[in-house]
């Protein structure tokens, strides 16, 4: 079957890349559903595409996502309570839509716990999706993967055409994804694009969350001046992403005619190892200068990764996104949104 013309993605003016970008198409604005909106990184791209106009729909189970991260009552805001895995809801949430970003799924820790509840989640909701989109006027569907699905790699840093090396329940179930993705590409001439993360920090990470993110955790520790506990030596390394810079990475994936088809590793390309962000941590938030040092635990049982970095050229080179936050500004920006927001302390 060919593929749907480039042309037919109505694209907006100025780039998505632009922080001024309007999300509308000869005035009128678009429809974006985000599953998953009302979790870390979705309620930051709801945020960012009402700031742009659009019209946005969240499809959320709420099952880690949560209403404190929206802007409840804002223009153009519509939240849908469901799962991806009812097929009759999805189906109705993107009838209208004209842009699809799929965030919608269990997290790794979640996902080895029960990796049952992953593969009905992440791999049947990613069908689910496809399926409904097929059937409406959706111009691209964007699949949020995750660089889970290296593994622990030969080389670095990692290109997407890498051999994979699935470790987790959780990278089998986002690399199925992306091949259902790949499969309604090619077979039946949908419009989508993939964008795999990698370790995404920032606003609306939320320490209280028992699933939260390291930086989350540390920053929970450090500013109730407890010691941040690091597993193994502390030597092990991943490529921190702001998720501001993820934001329009992905919305980047979602407008651009050259990413049809395609599959975007989206980091920063630079190694940090888990000393360098404990000490980074400690700093920022004073806990060094009252004393507190890591302490050092033993390995996890679940994503014993030893380095992780992302090449980042192929977006570079094709969407022309560069991230613009170093990891040292990107820490300082999330402690300041920890500090309005009383962060309060990680469950472990």
């Amino acid at each position: 079957m060919s593929h749907p013309s480039p042309d037919r993605l109505a694209r907006p003016t100025p780039s998505p890349g632009d922080k001024d970008h309007v999300f509308t198409t000869n005035g009128s604005p678009h429809h974006i559903v985000i599953t998953g909106g009302a979790g870390f990184v979705g309620s930051n791209l709801v945020r960012r595409c009402l700031a742009g106009g659009a019209h946005v729909t969240v499809l959320d189970d709420f099952s880690t996502g949560s209403e404190d991260n929206l802007p409840l009552g804002a223009p153009g805001l519509q939240i849908v309570r469901g799962s991806v895995t009812d097929f009759e809801r999805v189906r109705q949430v993107v009838r209208d839509a004209t842009i699809v970003i799929h965030a919608a799924a269990r997290n790794i820790i979640v996902s080895t716990r029960n990796p049952r509840e992953d593969y009905e989640v992440n791999i049947g909701g990613t069908l689910n999706v496809l399926l409904a989109v097929r059937e409406s006027g959706v111009q691209r569907t964007v699949y949020t993967s995750s660089a889970s699905v290296y593994g622990n790699p030969r080389y670095l840093p990692l290109n997407e055409d890498d051999q994979t090396n699935l470790l987790s329940p959780y990278s089998v179930s986002k690399f199925a994804g992306e091949s259902y993705c790949k499969v309604f590409y090619e077979s039946y001439g949908l419009s989508t694009a993939v964008v795999r993360y990698s370790n995404v920090y920032g606003p609306a990470q939320r320490p209280d969350n028992p699933y939260c993110g390291v930086i989350a955790k540390f920053f929970a520790c450090a500013m109730a001046r407890q010691p941040v506990s690091i597993h193994g030596d502390g030597e092990q390394t991943r490529d921190f992403s702001y998720v501001d810079d993820v934001v329009e990475a992905t919305l980047l994936a979602a407008f651009s005619a050259k990413a049809e088809g395609q599959i975007y590793n989206i980091g920063t390309g630079r190694e940090t190892r888990i000393n360098q962000l404990a000490a980074i941590i400690l700093e920022v938030t004073g806990a060094r200068a009252a004393g507190i040092e890591p302490t050092y635990v033993d390995r996890r049982d679940i994503d014993n990764i030893r380095r992780r970095v992302l090449n980042i050229e192929k977006i570079r080179r094709e969407l022309r996104w560069v991230p613009s936050t170093t990891i040292e500004q990107g820490l300082r920006k999330t402690y300041a949104w920890l500090c309005q927001h009383a962060a309060p302390a990680a469950r472990t």
